[in-house]
């Protein structure tokens, strides 16, 4: 019956925190299950080290279930990468990840926040567009395609201040 009872809780909401170079491993294997060039654990590591990067992990059952990082300078910042695992996709993770961060981000000064999206990750384009982003430059054939044709990196920002 404990049993039961456990697994029962362990199926619910992910926990939101901040994320620490022991998440490193997890971070690199899930960012390298959904981009086509991954980060290496050493990379994620970097980063997580890196004073000027600010990092949010959701965490279900001891496992990772997304996470989110950002660069910020000054008062801009630059949303370096989001990933939410497969399990947890369509579930309002990364809305959740997305708003944390950005009142994160927010606390600490920042005024501005930029991003690149594929032009075809429609569902991100769509977390960012209702998190009130809007698009502000256009690098065409910026992500290599995988039929050989490239798509275009959309440049969204929000205004924190």
């Amino acid at each position: 019956m404990m049993g039961f009872i456990s697994q029962l809780f362990a199926r619910g909401e992910p926990v939101l925190s901040e994320a620490a170079s022991r998440d490193a491993g997890a971070i690199a294997t899930l960012h390298a299950a959904f981009f086509r060039r991954g980060w290496s654990e050493a990379e994620v590591e970097a980063l997580l080290l890196d004073r000027h990067v600010v990092a949010h992990r959701a965490t279900a059952g001891g496992k990772l279930a997304g996470f989110i990082m950002s660069r910020l300078v000054e008062d801009e910042a630059e949303i370096l990468s989001v990933a939410v695992a497969p399990r947890w996709r369509g579930r309002g993770l990364a809305r959740k990840l997305l708003t944390l961060h950005l009142r994160r981000l927010a606390g600490l000064g920042a005024r501005a926040v930029f991003l690149e999206v594929g032009e075809h990750n429609n569902a991100a384009i769509r977390l960012y567009d209702r998190a009130g982003f809007r698009e502000v430059s256009r690098r065409p054939n910026y992500y290599p395609g995988a039929g050989g044709e490239a798509a275009a990196a959309l440049v969204l920002r929000r205004d924190l201040a």
